[in-house]
């Protein structure tokens, strides 16, 4: 049978994720629909979702082993360059649909299966190794401005734990919009990289010179009242992920007093990711990348991200 080189969750392993990283040949892709094409990948990045993944987070001893990924620029078996929207219908799935490397292969590999509908042509103008940056931490990012947090009628925004994917993407986007941003980090040297991105960086639970009308919330229990307590009347607290506790107390009275809405979200459609590709590509808008490493040492990739210093996105390079 063709093999192909990938980064696999070869066991599941919660306290030492690294230790479940094997990188080693896995079998071509296979095509569960007749609408699915099998692309040829040129870059990728990584998300904590992988690291979840190898935590045991999504995945079960019978799913392995599962290759890795959910981002990635490809060329398509005509010639062309194009993003692979991660998201595909899996009606197994209790969400009816699933992202890349839970229930099918992910893209940390030389070739990677999707159906044809889930290729975006890639911009003019923007690298492989940027817009590879994009599908999953950014589109979640995006999402949670603009469909969510309905921040074209907002003037300021606050990013909860900058440094991390979707909140540097969050930053990032919300600066190219306009906005007044307003981000926090426990690291003074994310800090100094948060203002450098053009945004006003404060430690965590700091008093901010003003309520603000959206708030990008990732980190969850460590943040959430300091979030409430930002929020001006009618804001938007948005949320995506819980890094840091998914139980947070919430003070009810403040959040039918000002008439928050708090809202959930996670990741984007097919049409969003078009517009975010789009957005980056006209406003010369390109993401926070920590390093570029080729396939070849994509385990200290994987290092990198668990360390908690890398910030913004670990790209992988398959070219290299």
């Amino acid at each position: 049978m063709p093999i192909m080189r990938a980064a696999f969750a070869s066991r599941l392993d919660d306290a030492d994720p690294l230790a479940a990283l094997t990188v080693g040949e896995r079998s071509e892709p296979t095509h569960p629909e007749d609408d699915w094409v099998t692309v040829q990948v040129r870059a990728s990045s990584l998300n904590h979702h992988d690291l979840w993944s190898l935590r045991g987070v999504g995945l079960t001893e019978a799913q392995l082993p599962m290759i890795l990924g959910c981002d990635a620029v490809a060329v398509d078996p005509e010639g062309n360059e194009v993003v692979v929207y991660p998201v595909v219908v899996t009606p197994g799935d209790p969400r009816g649909v699933s992202i890349l490397s839970e229930h099918f292969a992910g893209t940390l590999a030389e070739r990677v299966a999707v159906p044809r509908s889930n290729l975006i042509p890639l911009p003019e103008g923007l690298a492989a190794t940027d817009a590879a940056c994009l599908p999953t931490a950014w589109l979640t990012a995006w999402r949670m401005l603009t469909t969510k947090g309905r921040v074209a009628d907002a003037d300021s925004v606050l990013v909860q734990g900058a440094g991390g994917g979707v909140a540097t993407a969050a930053v990032a986007l919300a600066v190219a919009m306009g906005k007044r941003v307003y981000a926090t980090s426990r690291d003074a040297g994310k800090r100094e990289r948060i203002t450098a991105l053009g945004a006003t960086a404060f430690e965590p639970g700091a008093r901010l010179p003003e309520r603000v009308d959206v708030v990008i919330e990732t980190v969850g229990a460590a943040t959430f009242d300091h979030s409430l307590k930002s929020a001006a009347p009618t804001a938007r607290i948005v949320v995506s992920g819980a890094t840091a506790g998914h139980q947070p107390s919430i003070n009810l009275r403040r959040v039918f007093a000002m008439q928050l809405e708090i809202l959930g979200t996670s990741m984007g459609t097919p049409g969003e990711l078009y517009e975010l590709l789009a957005f980056c590509a006209e406003n010369e808008v390109r993401p926070v990348v920590d390093s570029v490493v080729p396939f070849s040492r994509v385990e200290d990739a994987f290092a990198r991200l668990h360390s908690g210093e890398a910030f913004g996105k670990i790209v992988i390079d398959h070219t290299a």
